[in-house]
């Protein structure tokens, strides 16, 4: 599959015009979670949630970095499936998983960084995984390690370890998992390194940027009726030419693009601004 027709695929993820880097949105301003029983509303690149919850900060199994930004909240699912992984990665002696971004206390639109994460069903978690837990002062100013080299084709293999591939292959293997996007350098790896067990791949997308986590997206709970799911992947493990059309030398521009426009807001997300606004 071509990258535009991917792009076209994963419109959701398209990046939107960012605001002024002072100029937050009404989101950005909502602190504390709505209250009600959780529930994702929209799609995870124009969305909200009701009912957040904060991700504990304290664990012996993961550890969550840049606190006080905030963007630690999102549904119970999501909560329960970093649980679940770092769990498991805490047992299988990978090391400490290291969690960034989340959502936002209500969800919504970030004025920059994220065009999605809006739902409370996306994280992001560094691909990377220390056997010493971080001080303080390291989880406030993380510095990444970027696995991919310069001319982006592949990864840097003196930071690739197996933990790496490990940690992204247990992600995928979720059921609550619908997608991961890592760059398509740290893709390349894990399909030459994937043997015969190979379906987990599915779910796991090539995507701009991305060189030092990966994002990982669920699916919309059941319960939350409001909730848009993203189309599935095309079948296949996503290896070969739709994967190869990432590392084309890309096309020349034929203009100027516009500046993209947020959509509409779902209406339960416009109603929830408008009764905390007062508008």
């Amino acid at each position: 599959m071509s990258k535009p027709l991917l792009a076209a695929l994963l419109g959701g993820l398209a990046l939107v015009t960012a605001l002024p880097a002072a100029a937050l949105t009404p989101w950005q301003q909502l602190t504390h979670p709505v209250a009600g029983s959780p529930q994702s509303i929209g799609s995870y690149a124009n969305g909200c949630i009701v009912g957040a919850r904060p991700l504990p900060l304290q664990s012996p199994d993961y550890q969550v970095m840049r606190p006080d930004q905030r963007r630690y909240f999102g549904h119970p699912h999501l909560l329960d499936f970093i649980g679940r992984l770092s769990n498991q990665a805490h047992r299988r002696g990978l090391g400490t998983v290291l969690i960034g971004d989340m959502g936002m206390a209500a969800g919504g639109r970030f004025s920059s960084g994220h065009a999605s994460h809006q739902s409370g069903l996306d994280v992001d978690i560094w691909l990377q995984l220390p056997t010493q837990r971080w001080t303080p002062q390291q989880l406030l100013k993380p510095q990444p390690i970027d696995l991919v080299a310069v001319d982006g084709k592949q990864v840097v293999r003196r930071h690739w370890q197996p933990q790496v591939a490990q940690l992204i292959k247990m992600a995928a293997e979720d059921n609550q998992v619908a997608r991961i996007f890592v760059n398509a350098a740290i893709k390349k790896q894990l399909c030459a390194d994937a043997g015969s067990d190979r379906a987990w791949l599915n779910k796991v997308r090539p995507w701009f940027a991305h060189r030092a986590h990966m994002h990982v997206r669920l699916y919309c709970p059941p319960d939350s009726l409001e909730c848009q799911d993203q189309a599935p992947p095309p079948p296949g493990d996503g290896c070969g030419a739709e994967l190869e059309s990432w590392f084309l030398p890309p096309k020349p521009s034929t203009g100027k693009p516009g500046k993209a426009v947020p959509p509409p807001l779902p209406p339960s997300c416009q109603a929830l601004l408008d009764n905390h606004f007062g508008e």
